[in-house]
């Protein structure tokens, strides 16, 4: 293993011991965006060789059921993912995947950017749901690592106009320096207020909104922002139980999807880097050895910085 960027995934289940019905019940290695160099080859594996830098999609599903038969892997009711109890994450020395999870990674595309194609293959995943394309005018609602990636990615896709909200001046900053073209800072709860304020800044409802913070009124304003006909995708996870305008969104014919991690994406995501669509290096803000991981998780449970890099090697 080389690198490890922190999810905030893993400190959740490190401080609160489960995420909905995945509940940790034994000690458990953390990490999942990960890159590596292989070291051992198991039976019958000629994708890769020994010495080969890789980047890990850490879902490995049972290639045998419905959903991995018509694609949607993603779904599969037998999915072992790295850091998902009860499996283990590979931040660690040294980890075993399986070979067709492992993407090659071209000599000019670091083992950092390597670790990082696994959230930004959520935002390929989300703006793939979303229907993004060329022309398309997106918002997206939180810009933590998760909004930024889907910044990046949506103006990747040839989003003509992306608008980004958040409460947090500073993140909206990193947004602007990341390609968004409009920012709206969130200082209400009323969803329909902060909708007014996106639909004055763009001069118009988006097509598409992205919602990446999982806050029940930043849910409720992405459904009242986005145009009639349009859609909504929700990345953001937060309440389990949340009040939705559900007539509005009905009458209007705003289509409301979901996401679940990713599904044929890496090899998308790694295009875009390798091409320099897309320029994942800006989210790396705090890097620690293996050694420092209590540090490094400290450090993102106090929300510093954007993506928080562990490597994993001894020297």
């Amino acid at each position: 293993m080389q690198e490890v960027g922190i999810c905030g995934s893993d400190v959740h289940y490190w401080t609160h011991g489960r995420i909905g019905d995945f509940i940790v019940k034994a000690p458990m290695v953390l990490g999942h965006e990960a890159s590596g160099i292989v070291s051992e080859l198991g039976q019958g594996v000629t994708s890769l060789k020994v010495g080969d830098r890789v980047a890990i999609e850490p879902g490995v599903p049972c290639r045998m059921c419905n959903y991995c038969k018509t694609g949607r892997y993603n779904l599969c009711l037998d999915m072992k993912f790295c850091a998902t109890p009860p499996y283990h994450g590979n931040l660690a020395r040294y980890y075993v995947h399986d070979a067709d999870f492992c993407f090659k990674l071209p000599d000019h595309v670091s083992l950092e950017e390597g670790a990082l194609l696994e959230p930004l293959s959520v935002g390929v995943h989300a703006t793939n749901r979303a229907g993004v394309g060329l022309g398309s005018t997106v918002l997206i609602c939180g810009a933590g690592p998760i909004g930024l990636v889907n910044i990046l990615t949506a103006k990747a896709k040839g989003a003509s106009v992306v608008c980004v909200t958040d409460i947090d001046e500073s993140r909206l900053q990193k947004a602007k320096e990341l390609g968004a073209d409009y920012t709206v800072k969130v200082t209400s709860r009323d969803a329909q207020q902060t909708a007014q304020l996106v639909e004055e800044a763009m001069g118009e409802k988006p097509d598409i909104t992205i919602e990446c913070s999982g806050a029940p009124s930043s849910l409720q304003t992405a459904i009242y922002a986005t145009k009639s006909g349009g859609v909504v995708v929700l990345v953001g996870l937060g309440q389990e139980h949340v009040e939705m305008p559900v007539v509005n969104a009905g009458v209007r014919e705003v289509d409301i999807r979901g996401i679940f991690r990713y599904v044929n994406c890496y090899p998308t995501a790694l295009a875009m880097v390798a091409s320099g669509k897309v320029n994942v290096k800006p989210l790396i803000t705090h890097k620690f050895k293996l050694e420092e991981s209590i540090k490094a998780f400290e450090a993102a449970k106090r929300g510093e910085g954007i993506k928080i890099m562990i490597t994993c090697t001894r020297n």
